[in-house]
């Protein structure tokens, strides 16, 4: 067998291209799942949280700088990420009740 169609085989039957393509989307929906995140959602909690600006805000002890804004908004895109994963496997997928397979 020849190492071309081996390498078919291997595509085909790990099925690399559907994986390929998941990612790419995964991709862009993160980077749309950021813009919404920075640019709507952290405005809004900005103008509810005194002083606005706490995506910078910083804690400093004994010379150990914690950037805890820049945390809480990585968490907050996070957990937006993961419900939006969850529903698409929800009502696009037709899941009645997400499983592990």
């Amino acid at each position: 067998m020849g190492l071309l169609q081996e390498f078919k085989e291997f595509l085909a039957e790990y099925k690399v291209m559907g994986l390929a393509v998941a990612f790419i989307m995964g991709v862009a929906a993160t980077s749309l799942i950021t813009a919404l995140v920075n640019d709507i959602i952290m405005p809004i909690i900005g103008k509810l949280i005194p002083g606005g600006a706490w995506q910078t805000a910083t804690l400093n002890i004994a010379g150990m700088l914690f950037k805890w804004g820049d945390f809480l908004s990585q968490l907050i895109n996070f957990i937006i990420i993961a419900l939006v994963v969850f529903l698409i496997a929800k009502f696009i997928m037709g899941e009645e009740k997400v499983t592990k397979k």
